[in-house]
């Protein structure tokens, strides 16, 4: 893979968790399970992206909003993967998030309630935000928004950053992804649900997606609309081009991440100026990858060429 030297890449996670993953066999509601594995680690949809992109080659600067109570894991991830540490810290305590995995790969979340951000916290977030973009051309804002953080007010972080001419890569749902299309950022990646969800109906085929992708683009002019479909792959809409990629099927040990990496995938490549092939063929494959393992990252970059290599790629319309 050819490496062009580009500016930094700026992750903004506002509602990052600890995440307290469980394994077992089954679950079984009403009874005690037993866990055949677990760990606690510091996670949320943008510092999973900068962790993939860290390990793809990306200079990362991260930001958010950490409870002080509980805030060490996330400052040793940090320096422990290399990562600028741009967090902002508030009273309170981040979030825990509890992850039952299943061996069929089957995942139940269980999100706890985290901190509350206050209006002069929000207000050092905005005076520090274009700060935080110095130097940046691409932006990804992940997840879920805490308590404190209106969609609205989102909605303007967004706007702001759009304004101050950054290719915006905003993953969300619900509320807060409605919310975050009236700023028009540049690339959105709902899964099948969400845009269903959007589009107020069914959608039963890959027509259908596209269809709905294409009225969804054209009413808030998003650059890059990318539709995940799990294990039937991806559908990308690249302005007015239609590209498609299929992953070969996976031995699924959890699901967790795949989203987060998938996202990665598309900022470095687009970051690298690469083309659509070779950004999908990257994105589809670090998302496959990280199916077949517990947390996100990439160990072997060998084993990422190989399932480039196997990804199913084709321009469509």
């Amino acid at each position: 893979m050819s490496h062009y030297s580009p500016a930094p890449l700026l992750t903004l996670t506002p509602n990052p968790a600890l995440d307290l993953t469980g394994h077992l066999d089954l679950l079984q509601p009403g009874v005690v399970n037993l866990m055949n594995a677990g760990h606690l680690h510091p996670a949320g949809k943008g510092i999973n992206v900068a962790r993939v992109l860290k390990d793809l080659g990306a200079h990362v600067r991260v930001g958010g909003f950490l409870g002080a109570e509980n805030q060490a894991p996330f400052h040793a991830l940090c320096q422990e993967q290399a990562l600028e540490d741009a967090f902002l810290v508030v009273p309170g305590a981040t979030r825990i998030n509890v992850k039952l995995v299943e061996q069929d790969g089957r995942v139940t979340d269980l999100n706890f309630p985290g901190v509350e951000v206050g209006e002069p916290e929000l207000q050092r977030f905005e005076q520090q935000l274009l700060t935080l973009c110095h130097g940046v051309d691409y932006v990804v804002l992940a997840g879920s928004l805490p308590r404190g953080v209106s969609p609205q007010r989102m909605q303007t972080w967004l706007g702001a950053l759009r304004e101050a001419g950054k290719r915006v890569l905003f993953d969300s749902s619900g509320a807060a992804l409605a919310a975050g299309l009236e700023a028009r950022p540049w690339l959105i990646k709902p899964n099948e649900h969400e845009l269903a969800d959007w589009a107020g109906e069914p959608l039963a085929d890959g027509e259908a997606l596209m269809a709905a992708a294409e009225a969804l683009q054209a009413r808030y002019q998003i650059e890059h609309v990318v539709v995940s479909r799990g294990a039937d792959g991806v559908l990308w809409l690249a302005g007015d081009t239609w590209w498609r990629a299929c992953p070969p099927r996976m031995q699924v040990v959890s699901t967790v991440g795949a989203g987060d990496s998938m996202v990665a995938g598309f900022a470095w490549g687009l970051n690298q100026h690469w083309d659509p092939e070779q950004t999908l063929r990257l994105a589809s494959a670090v998302s496959a990858l990280a199916v077949t393992q517990i947390g996100v990252g990439i160990a072997d970059h060998k084993q990422l060429a190989d399932m480039m290599a196997s990804i199913q790629v084709a321009r469509i319309r």
